[in-house]
């Protein structure tokens, strides 16, 4: 039998169409979903337009973990609509302030070479157990919780080769900010990480689950560790030594790149205002003053990162200036903390202890105030995701940000005159879960006026010519495409009214432009649309009326939603006719469009003004020409239904 990596192996025991050659077709039996608050609802409203009876999938969780708060009703009524229909058909639900998503995923649900589809671009976490999780659009996602296979590129299998066993005050995080310097965030596009090497063996789990978060960074399909020993040793922890399966890489396999990372050569790093991957050592950016600290999210909110803030700052206290707020990313976490009397050495320091929440992340909550800096153990320090526009947020690891917090600077932890902590993890980590309701399928679904509608869209048009409604420039964000703000994400399950919020980071008059064209263009830079998997930042584009969107790059996620809701995505194939192209030239496609597509065109032609024409890459695969061709997956698969 020809050897095999570890994801050829995960990959093959759920092959079900395509064959796992980079960059072709590949369909995927799905083992679980999960689904968040946000984006969960969407999920849900074109899981009934699709007018699926129950949850296929092995496990289906909805969380609600970012609007926690419930600022408005709306949020409240959100949630109660998730709640019933998560029961109704057949899915779990997890209650408000028991976690994050993919903290309570992990604790309570992955198993080792498992495939898991997140409506949630962070869903790469699950490849710290040796699983196979992958963000995608909403849509997707309810295709794969109906039982429909899940499509998507087969990615280049890149090992990441680690040696030697991270120093003092050194940490994982600073593993994934080394590999963000040294690739950008667009140097995984196309790409899986899997970790080998004798250096896997000193990270435990839930160091690994921090990588492989961040991952989704670099903009990589997904990322994944082997499941071993620590592995076991941790599911034993959670109370479920059962879901244990080994799993490695065959010691002949291949690989299609191969990165070599020396732990012990790593030291503490920071990600410098507005990018992850504005890496620098953390000596460069010693001395600067700090407002406020935060550790949390899915990326640094296990019990094992709140655990080792607390002992930096035991027998400390937070600087005057300084605000230093914990969120343990899930209940579980904070009981285990509590129990270890880890607590009392918190609020001994004038550490303030949060809810269980995504919401700082995303600016619901802990907004920066003008003109200071926030340092946060997060994933993304996007300009303006804290919910300050012109905010100036540092990411680095919870030892370095809670160090700096007991300093009210940047600190190097190395320059602390005390030892590094060694956090021991407890040998009992496991709690009820009495805020997990199972399927009730006797339950009603209540859905409230808060929660809309998904459109169809009729087939793609022949012919389509346009106004250019905006030009952006690079790594347009999906947080510049539909912001997560408090006022905009009460909106999120009704894609009629949230659209008066499209781009208007970019351009404030897009929506009423956008509605005037009656059609029309965006074009836009380089990695257009990284970031969050929200797909409705696709979905906005089409409640528009916005015919397509001509990029020198996308983001992996981004394109498929703009597939899946029907929005033409074409590609230049001279990156510099960009330069050329206005706000407010008429793009027209020469010729039908539409027959181009259906014929297998890989490049279109487009006139600008009558003037000048440039050519269009059309990079879609046979399935995703299908869905464009329909208006979209929803009406391709109500017309296939």
């Amino acid at each position: 039998m020809t050897s095999q990596t570890l994801t050829e192996k995960v990959l093959s025991d759920h092959l079900v169409g395509g064959e796992l050659t980079p960059g072709e077709s590949i369909d995927l039996d799905i083992d679980q979903v999960l689904l968040q608050d946000i984006l969960g609802p969407l999920v849900w409203m074109e899981f009934e337009a699709l007018e699926f009876e129950t949850v296929e999938t092995d496990v289906a969780v909805t969380y609600c973990d970012h609007q926690v708060y419930q600022f408005d009703s709306a949020d409240t009524d959100t949630h109660r609509y998730l709640r019933t229909a998560s029961q109704a058909y057949g899915g779990h639900f997890s209650k408000p302030g028991n976690g994050i998503c993919h903290q309570v995923h992990r604790e309570r649900f992955i198993e080792p070479g498992a495939t898991l589809l997140g409506s949630d671009s962070h869903s790469t976490t699950m490849g710290g157990f040796g699983a196979i999780g992958i963000g995608a659009g909403g849509l997707d996602v309810a295709t794969a919780m109906g039982g429909g296979a899940y499509t998507v590129e087969m990615p280049e299998i890149v090992e990441v080769h680690l040696t030697g066993e991270l120093g003092e005050w050194t940490s994982a995080k600073d593993v994934i900010l080394e590999m963000l310097r040294r690739h950008s965030v667009k140097g995984g596009v196309g790409k899986l990480f899997e970790f080998t090497g004798p250096g896997v063996e000193t990270l435990s789990v839930p160091e690994r689950c921090t990588i492989t978060n961040m991952t989704t960074e670099l903009g990589a399909t997904t990322a994944i560790f082997p499941s071993d020993e620590r592995t076991r040793r941790h599911l034993t922890r959670l109370g479920r030594e059962d879901a244990f399966r080994e799993l490695s890489a065959d010691a002949d396999a291949t690989y299609d790149d191969r990165l070599e990372v020396d732990l012990s050569e790593i030291e503490p790093l920071i990600a410098m205002p507005s990018m992850p991957d504005n890496v620098v050592p953390v000596s460069e950016a010693a001395g600067t003053p700090v407002d406020q600290c935060l550790v949390g999210t899915c990326t640094n909110g296990s019990y094992f990162d709140i655990a080792t803030a607390a002992a930096v700052v035991k027998g400390e206290t937070v600087a005057p200036e300084t605000e230093f707020v914990i969120a343990p990313a899930s209940k579980r976490s904070a009981e285990v903390l509590a129990r270890e009397g880890r607590t009392e050495d918190l609020y001994a320091a004038g550490v303030n202890l949060s809810e269980s929440t995504c919401g700082a992340c995303i600016g619901q909550g802990h907004v920066p105030a003008p003109d200071s800096v926030s340092l946060r153990a997060f994933n993304r320090n996007f300009k303006g995701r804290s919910g300050l526009p012109d905010d100036s947020v540092y990411l680095a690891s919870p030892e370095v940000v809670a160090a700096s917090a007991i300093a009210g600077e940047i600190t190097d932890p190395r320059d602390m005159d005390r030892d590094a902590p060694s956090i021991a993890l407890p040998d009992d980590m496991t709690r009820t879960d009495a805020e997990i309701l199972g399927p009730e399928p006797t339950a009603e679904v209540r859905k409230g006026d808060t929660i809309g509608s998904v459109p169809l869209k009729d087939p793609l048009a022949e012919h389509i010519a346009g106004t250019v409604i905006t030009k952006a420039g690079d790594n347009i964000t999906t947080d510049h495409i539909v912001p997560a703000n408090a006022e905009v994400m009460t909106l999120w399950s009704d894609p009629q009214a949230c659209a008066d919020y499209t781009l208007v980071r970019v351009d404030e008059d897009f929506p009423e432009k956008a509605r005037a064209a009656d059609g029309g263009w965006v074009v836009a830079g380089e990695n257009y649309g990284q970031g969050s998997s929200r797909e409705n930042a696709a979905l906005e584009l089409a409640v528009l009326g916005v015919d397509g969107v001509i990029a020198q790059s996308f983001a992996r996620i981004h394109f498929a939603n703009l597939v899946n809701f029907g929005v033409v995505p074409l590609t230049f194939a001279d990156a510099e006719a960009y330069d050329d192209v206005d706000e407010g030239d008429t793009l027209e496609v020469v010729g039908d469009l539409a027959s181009q597509i259906r014929a297998g065109d890989e490049q279109v032609t487009v006139d600008v003004n009558g003037e000048w024409t440039f050519e269009a890459n059309v990079t879609l695969t046979p399935k995703e020409r299908e869905t464009l061709l329909a208006g979209g997956k929803l009406s391709l698969l109500k017309n296939e239904a």
